[in-house]
């Protein structure tokens, strides 16, 4: 049975290129999957017709008509892989900070979370908060490095990954951080359907922080640089495609 998808691939602040084409290798890996790519959610007509949708963004909203049609869809019994900073906005201030303003309540509950700020990139350890789940059953807690996402949970979640933190994210509007339990991976489930959020997967290329700077000089690949990281994409990619029948 052929199954149809689409990545959304798109946005700003990193190496999108990269992280499109590994997600495609690893879609390939699947021989019934055929798969559409674009850099927004505005092709919604296709995600309409599609088996599941992937996500790869940072700082792309939707339009409020494609939000309400997106959460249709995953209510309707779709599965929706979210990456990264897909719910980010951002927003550099005259100040020199990194505002992540409350621009769309709606697309952030349908997501569960809404990014807030990360601290400078660090090692960290990544927590298996749910062992037992299908999605992380085998997987040990290991170490990574790459940006650790403090996020605001927006609607009711199943949290599978964590990291604790306290300290400050220097860069960004909200900068100090007591100590919580912050989800990396999680389910928001939404009527038959569900989205699976793994906040993991920063990467960033020489050319990716134009206009703000016109070279990077550390190509940095975070957890794309883990076995750890490609085996939840692995899983997270069966989990969203419908069977074989």
């Amino acid at each position: 049975m052929r199954v149809d998808c689409v990545l959304v691939a798109g946005g700003r602040w990193h190496d999108i290129d990269f992280a499109r084409l590994e997600l495609l290798k690893l879609l390939a890996e699947d021989e019934r999957i055929r798969v559409r790519v674009f850099e927004d959610f505005e092709a919604i007509e296709a995600i309409e017709a599609a088996d599941l949708l992937v996500s790869y963004t940072c700082d792309v909203v939707p339009s409020l008509g494609v939000q309400e049609r997106l959460r249709e869809w995953v209510q309707g019994g779709r599965r929706w892989l979210a990456l990264h900073g897909t719910n980010s906005i951002l927003r550099f201030l005259d100040s020199g900070l990194v505002d992540a303003p409350d621009w769309a309540p709606h697309f952030m509950e349908t997501l569960g979370t809404t990014f807030r700020a990360h601290p400078p990139i660090a090692p960290f350890q990544v927590a298996i908060t749910d062992p037992d789940h299908p999605l992380t059953v085998g997987i040990a807690p290991f170490e990574t490095e790459d940006e650790l996402y403090l996020s605001e949970t927006t609607a009711p979640i199943e949290t599978l990954l964590h990291v604790e933190f306290a300290g400050t994210a220097p860069a960004f509007v909200q900068g100090e951080w007591a100590h919580a339990r912050h989800p990396l991976m999680y389910l928001r489930r939404l009527g038959e359907g569900a989205i699976l959020y793994n906040a993991l997967g920063h990467c960033r290329g020489h050319y990716d922080m134009q206009p703000k700077l016109d070279w990077f000089p550390a190509v940095q690949r975070g957890s794309w640089e883990r076995p750890e990281y490609y085996e939840l994409l692995r899983r997270g990619l069966r989990w969203a495609t419908p069977p074989v029948s």
